[in-house]
């Protein structure tokens, strides 16, 4: 166990806000008004030639159908506020900025006026809207909305050419889902239909697009928000490359692993080091109910008992040995002297992945510069910062605290998430991300994930098939309840009366 240095930074620890859940990107601690911003090797390694990549496109030549190089930095935003990308909706086009969320299959639009917001689609204006009369309801772990199912067509400036008729919900009540100072005016959900709602009749964006563009069924996700604030006021941007790899945006090798079950990006986490130190968790704690990547979270979330041991191990390692539990619950902020750095004093993180070689597993690495994260300046001298990671109820949510380090390549095509190191990972000029494989699993269980998975569409279909076979017994009851006189049986002093049908006669005399 380390100990302080003998000329310490100045540490405040300063209480604010929590936001530990799955966050709309809100803003999990106010302290003062926000101020100005100031290679491996191994089976898994994945690069082919243009046009011989099993599914996935790569780079294509400029003024082409499809142009990755005119994806790039198609996104602004930071983890704060969200990523998100600019998109032309209707006829004539109406200009918003929606959210891109890889946890959620709904695309929706903020559809009526709202104090959060600067713009909304206005369906009257325009003459390409179609309304399917449909009601919905989205509920995220922070924040819901209602709204309602229609479709219109759509373009992205610096998207896929040309333009698509889309299932599109516009919002009009929502609950803690915009938020004051964000800059986006909706949601581009890219999960799988089995999230969409009312229910997975309801085709996706991205499905639309696949279909209607004839791309390949993947897309590639680059968030370039890494050690910058996460409430300033700048944006630093990403990109969205739809229909495959740019290869520009990363460097060395893609590492891949299953999709284990297509409605989330479900993976399969084998284990958590800090500081190269194993957690020795049964690997089943890191998959309780589901392991997914969701670029619509902000932090890095962990089931309570594996949140517990990264804290303790990350205390034991680091050399802050004083600070509050408040920090770790991110209900307070560390701050340091604008001289000082903190990510010396911490550990790194890494998670192994299951290879597409189940026999092998490939570890992605953050820095410290990824999970202590700053927010805002207090005066002229201090520089504060939040805990980047936080606990949850259930699911391992691999967050925009984790997927800042990387290039994601959602390989719908293959049933496979990609990853490899984003150029634009750099704190201070030196990267903080690392990628490294293979290793062997001999020593981890064949499955670390639970055989028995109800998803929320599951709950949804054994929840309507309870509440019809309630509607059918007391559509029987009140039939027999309601028979005339003459059809009942006359009771004799021999007769044999439970006490339900006891209960039943008296009710009606």
């Amino acid at each position: 166990m380390g100990t302080l240095p003998a000329a310490p930074c100045l540490l405040l620890l300063l209480a604010g806000a929590a936001g530990l859940g799955r966050a709309r990107f809100s803003f999990p601690l106010r302290v003062s008004p926000p101020a100005a911003p100031a290679n491996g090797s191994g089976s898994s390694r994945q690069q082919a030639p243009p046009g011989e990549a099993d599914g996935l496109a790569l780079a294509s030549e400029p003024g082409a159908a499809v142009s990755f190089l005119a994806m790039v930095e198609n996104l602004q935003g930071d983890s704060g506020r969200g990523y998100y990308l600019e998109m032309l909706i209707g006829t004539p086009p109406q200009k918003l900025n929606i959210l891109v969320d890889t946890g959620s299959s709904n695309f929706a639009v903020a559809g009526a006026p709202n104090p959060d917001v600067t713009s909304y689609f206005n369906t009257e204006e325009s003459s390409t809207y179609k309304s399917q009369g449909t009601d919905v309801t989205v509920r995220y772990t922070q924040g819901s909305w209602t709204g309602v199912l229609g479709t219109d067509v759509i373009t992205i400036p610096k998207g896929i050419n040309g333009t698509y008729t889309i299932n599109i919900a516009t919002i009009l009540e929502s609950e803690n889902f915009f938020l004051p100072g964000v800059k986006w005016h909706g949601i581009l959900g890219l999960a799988y239909d089995a999230l969409a709602k009312p229910s997975s009749s309801v085709e996706t964006f991205f499905d639309s697009l696949v279909s209607q563009a004839k791309i390949p069924n993947v897309f590639s996700l680059q968030m370039c928000g890494a050690g910058m604030p996460v409430s300033g006021s700048g944006t630093y941007g990403g990109s969205l490359v739809m229909g495959g790899i740019e290869p520009n945006l990363y460097k060395g090798d893609i590492w891949y692993t299953p999709i284990k079950e297509e409605w989330y990006y479900q993976v399969e986490i084998l284990k958590l080091e800090v500081g190269g130190q194993n957690l020795n968790l049964d690997c089943r704690e890191y998959n309780a109910d589901k392991a997914i990547v969701d670029s619509g979270t902000t932090l890095l979330r962990l089931p309570q008992k594996v949140f517990n041991a990264v804290v303790e191990a990350i205390v034991s390692t680091s050399l802050i040995q004083a600070f509050s539990s408040g920090f770790w619950t991110g209900s307070q902020l560390a701050c340091w002297d604008k001289t000082e750095t903190p990510w010396s004093l911490f550990p790194k993180l890494s998670i192994y992945l299951r290879d597409e070689n189940s026999s092998r597993s490939f570890r992605i690495t953050i820095l410290p510069q990824l999970y202590i994260q700053p927010i805002l300046g207090i005066g002229q001298n201090l520089e504060c910062y939040r805990f980047g990671i936080s606990s949850s109820s259930s699911a391992l949510v691999i967050g925009a605290t984790v997927m800042e380090g990387f290039y994601v390549i959602f390989d719908r095509a293959q049933k496979r998430v990609g990853f490899a190191v984003s150029k634009c990972t750099e704190v201070g000029g030196s990267p903080v991300s690392e990628i490294e494989g293979p290793f062997t699993t001999a020593d981890i269980a064949s499955n670390c994930v639970a055989t028995m998975t109800l998803h929320e569409p599951m709950l949804w279909i054994i929840s309507y098939a309870l509440m019809s076979l309630c509607g059918i017994i007391l559509l029987v009851l009140i039939i027999l309840l309601l028979l005339p006189p003459r059809c009942q049986h006359r009771f004799t002093d021999n007769d044999v009366v439970n006490d339900e049908s006891s209960l039943v006669r008296h009710r009606w005399k």
